[in-house]
């Protein structure tokens, strides 16, 4: 099986991981609600790559973890992901109105309700963690797992990274600036994925630290080309 061939087949395991802790809309007919669940469940199913929920997966496997841990946490990172790219199509930030070759959750369901869409899955996404902090084997080192998204994902992660892109738009960057944006606007959730995977396997705080990029410098880039070539 090629490479390709590979990530394809994980690619439609995750998905089938994910959907499987969406919200059933089937059957719902009474719910005054319903519409929220539908637009989140747009905003997931939209397609892509799965590289964060991948990264947590293989990272765990690399660390000898059970798979299975996983699944609540790998779909969390997912759904953080999606609510941002919820948020960043928006008119007061990219306005775009195509992502992924189909129209952006605000086009299909409004802005109101794509900014709740994208308030519903960052909330959802605690939920989905916090099921599996309570169901796991190992309830530190999921809950350790679960701060490390929360620490990513937030002020000092992929929201501070997006805070100093807009403020940064319409102006000549310089390289330092950029780097920043890059590093936390996206560097920073995947950074969290590699660090949940290992977190979640037992992992030592000396090892946690090495997936860190900013502590691990340019090992950590040899390290992400591991986890797809074991």
């Amino acid at each position: 099986m090629s490479i390709k061939e590979e990530i394809q087949t994980r690619i439609t395991l995750i998905e089938d991981i994910i959907n499987a802790r969406l919200i059933d809309t089937e059957g719902i007919s009474e719910d005054r609600q319903k519409q929220i669940y539908e637009a989140m469940n747009y905003s997931v199913q939209a397609g892509g790559k799965r590289l964060r929920p991948m990264l947590v997966l293989e990272t765990a496997r690399l660390f000898g973890g059970k798979e299975e841990e996983t699944y609540d946490f790998l779909t969390a990172i997912e759904l953080i992901h999606t609510y941002s790219l919820v948020h960043d199509d928006l008119p007061a930030m990219d306005n775009d109105e195509y992502r992924r070759g189909r129209r952006t959750t605000h086009v299909v369901y409004g802005e109101d309700m794509a900014i709740l869409a994208g308030d519903g899955l960052l909330n959802y996404a605690y939920e989905t963690g916090l099921k599996g902090v309570l169901k796991s084997g190992n309830p530190m080192q999921a809950a350790k797992a679960l701060k490390i998204l929360a620490d990513k994902a937030g002020v000092f992660g992929m929201v501070g990274g997006q805070t100093v892109d807009i403020i940064s738009e319409n102006k000549v960057l310089d390289e330092e600036t950029l780097n920043y944006i890059n590093e936390y606007k996206t560097g920073a959730l995947i950074e969290a994925a590699m660090m949940m995977g290992a977190a979640l396997s037992g992992a030592s705080e000396e090892e946690l630290g090495s997936w860190n990029a900013s502590a691990a410098g340019s090992d950590w880039h040899s390290r992400l080309r591991t986890i797809f070539w074991m």
